[in-house]
């Protein structure tokens, strides 16, 4: 991987942390795609900052458990409005 690569997944992971954003919030952010993003997130991170994939694990982890209760805030939210 090139340097800038490196550069980028670590802004990536730096960013979700800072702001406990969702990897597509970090997607829209960095102008990439969610796969991209998830990808840079869950793979390259590993092997660029042990310290920082952990966190970025953690957090991804509660992203997911929480899913299901956005989506259902979303809906009620969608519904109410007409």
């Amino acid at each position: 991987m090139h340097y800038d690569i490196y550069a980028r997944v670590v802004k990536e992971g730096e960013y979700m942390l800072e702001n406990t954003a969702t990897v597509r919030a970090t997607a829209n952010h960095f102008g990439l795609s969610k796969s991209t993003v998830h990808t840079d997130l869950t793979k390259r991170l590993k092997r660029i900052d042990e310290n920082l994939y952990r966190q970025v694990k953690h957090l991804l982890f509660v992203n997911l458990s929480e899913r299901h209760i956005r989506g259902g805030i979303a809906t009620r939210k969608k519904f109410k409005g007409k």
